[in-house]
């Protein structure tokens, strides 16, 4: 079986991204921490022996740091856009194209450094069991999501950002009667608060 793995990343710009930590970090701080959350989750997911392997971007791909992705990663990577629509919109209309070629697909974000080539590789192989499955986030949601054929239903009609995201999710699978496997929850990075789970000198890096 074919794996796809799908990055969804926004552009580090300043002001932009990760605003709710620039109370803490100021928006270059929180620009230079999301730029190292990007660069930190393309090397786990390079680590993971996939036959596709893409970062999905918005709201453009002019910004430097996915040219230095590409750089990086060489012929191996996919730089492609998001497009219009929710989170919940982008993400299916994302992992349907893929799936249309590959019988698994794996979609995450870069929020959650937690989330390493281990875990990749877990999910990958919960894809053997189960048509789903999840690593949920400590704040609610979750910080991947696969799928070994597109459910519509688990994303569209949604409402993102929520402490309730996963909860639902799991009330519209057991609707439709999808199984799904969850892998151990991970925190995301997104609350001054969750700074406390950065790896062991990022912040003195971004400073």
């Amino acid at each position: 079986m074919t794996t796809a793995l799908i990055v969804f990343a926004k552009a580090p710009v300043a002001g932009l991204a990760k605003t709710r930590l620039i109370p803490a970090l100021g928006p270059e701080g929180a620009a230079n921490l999301a730029e190292r959350l990007l660069e930190h989750t393309l090397q786990q997911a390079r680590a993971l022996p996939v036959e596709h392997l893409e970062l999905c971007v918005s709201p453009n791909d002019q910004h430097p740091a996915f040219g230095r992705a590409c750089d990086v990663s060489g012929d191996r990577l996919h730089l492609t856009l998001q497009g219009e629509g929710d989170l919940g919109q982008r993400m299916y209309r994302a992992l349907s194209r893929v799936l249309s070629v590959h019988r698994r697909a794996l979609l995450i974000g870069t929020d959650a450094p937690a989330l390493d080539a281990r875990i990749l590789a877990q999910a990958e192989q919960a894809l053997d069991l189960a048509p789903a499955v999840f690593v949920p986030a400590l704040d609610g949601g979750y910080a991947l999501v696969g799928l070994t054929r597109p459910v519509p239903e688990l994303f569209l009609d949604m409402t993102w950002s929520t402490p309730q995201v996963m909860q639902d999710t799991r009330a519209r699978a057991r609707k439709i009667g999808l199984p799904w496997t969850e892998l151990p929850a991970v925190p995301d990075i997104d609350e001054p608060a969750d700074l406390a789970h950065l790896p062991e000198g990022w912040l003195t890096c971004n400073a």
